[in-house]
């Protein structure tokens, strides 16, 4: 690809909201990345001005950003509560059996990552089609290969975990990701944290483990529990790797000259070819088809999560634009708990006490970050 080395000037206001924008992962667990902690400091706290307490709100712009903010909030609560209750559907329903599948359990969860990433290429296509009037992404297609591989690999350990643990075991689980992304930072690339950070990690991690050991299933082994967390494990380190050579890209090309949009197809572009590869050298695609034809509420429910993974992706960009990383964050803490929720009386998981503790102390510590991250970012404006 063609590389633009003469961009148009912009505005300082517009240079932080396409900062926003880019610190986001384009990946199916929807969280921000926190690599280097310093990209949720280095924007402002939304796409708008945020009045003070002695500044008058006019009635009609208050009423316009309230209804912004419940658009995107049932927005992305709306797709990936949706997306979440499918992913477990889809991995934990005893279909019909089949030849292939004698236990009637889904095939192929490689088969689930096809089907959200042969989605999201269109939205991308469109997208970038329609921001930029062409279909270069800014970057050789090559080097978006990488964090592909990561990606689909996260993604596939994502929906195989749940053959082994509960959803709300890998809901907290994946909320660890804090530990591996400052590991993944220091090594790539020298990053360093304060040590009030690492004692978050830490707790974290604690949290992490009170919630995991006590969630355990009566029906379940060790053996099987182990499996489950090494697939979560996989998915954590790939999706660093991930949101780190993301920021690689954007630091080797230049951010005004690959956005988020071009993000997202060279990283689907990329894994539509991986995920195609993996299925046909698995030789999934007959397994897959034969159960297909004989559960069509299969089907559905693999159209279903492309599709709220793909407008999910939508909602994030605009929330962060309009409202800022932090708003954004605090709307996917919440839906995490809500998931966790649903998940528990849909599913009939059970949540001890001191299961209650563990997700207590992980997203307490969560919404901390949270808190601190705005506080310092206010700090900074005054200043």
């Amino acid at each position: 690809m063609k590389r633009i080395t003469d961009p148009v000037p912009r505005s300082r206001m517009s240079v932080e909201k396409n900062i926003e924008l880019k610190s986001l992962v384009v990946d199916e667990s929807t969280d921000i990345e926190e690599d280097g902690c310093e990209k949720l400091r280095s924007v402002p706290f939304g796409g708008a001005p945020i009045p003070t307490g002695s500044d008058p709100v006019p009635e009609e712009d208050f009423t316009k950003t309230a209804s912004k903010f419940l658009l995107c909030f049932i927005g992305l609560q709306v797709s990936y509560l949706t997306w979440g209750y499918m992913q477990e559907l889809i991995m934990t329903t005893v279909f019909r059996p089949t030849e292939s599948s004698p236990t009637g359990k889904f095939p192929s969860a490689a088969f689930c990552v096809f089907s959200n990433r042969f989605l999201a290429i269109f939205v991308a296509l469109i997208a970038v089609k329609i921001r930029h009037g062409s279909l270069m992404t800014g970057a050789p297609l090559n080097s978006f290969t990488p964090c592909a591989l990561s990606n689909t690999l996260s993604s596939w350990s994502q929906y195989a975990s749940l053959n082994f643990v509960s959803f709300p075991v890998q809901t907290v689980f994946k909320s660890s990701k804090i530990i591996p992304v400052m590991l993944m930072g220091k090594v790539l690339k020298g990053s360093s944290y304060p040590w009030g950070q690492y004692f978050e990690a830490f707790l974290i991690t604690v949290g992490v483990a009170i919630f995991s050991v006590s969630s355990k299933s009566s029906d379940s082994n060790s053996a099987t529990e182990v499996k489950g967390l090494l697939f979560l494990l996989c998915y954590i380190i790939c999706d660093c790797f991930t949101s780190q050579w993301q920021d690689k890209i954007y630091k080797k090309y230049g951010k005004e000259n690959v956005d988020p949009y071009q993000m997202m197809l060279g990283v689907n572009s990329s894994a539509i070819c991986i995920t195609i590869a993996g299925l046909l050298l698995s030789g999934d695609i007959p397994k897959v088809y034969e159960f297909l034809v004989e559960n069509p509420d299969a089907f559905k429910y693999n159209v279903i999560t492309a599709i709220t993974s793909a407008s999910g992706q939508l909602c994030i960009f605009y929330t962060i634009k309009e409202f800022g990383p932090i708003v954004f964050t605090i709307i996917m803490a919440t839906r995490q708990m809500i998931s966790i929720c649903i998940s528990s009386v849909v599913f009939g998981h059970e949540i001890s006490g001191i299961a209650f503790v563990g997700a207590s102390i992980v997203f307490s510590v969560l919404f901390y970050q949270v808190y601190r991250k705005y506080q310092a970012r206010r700090n900074d404006n005054q200043a």
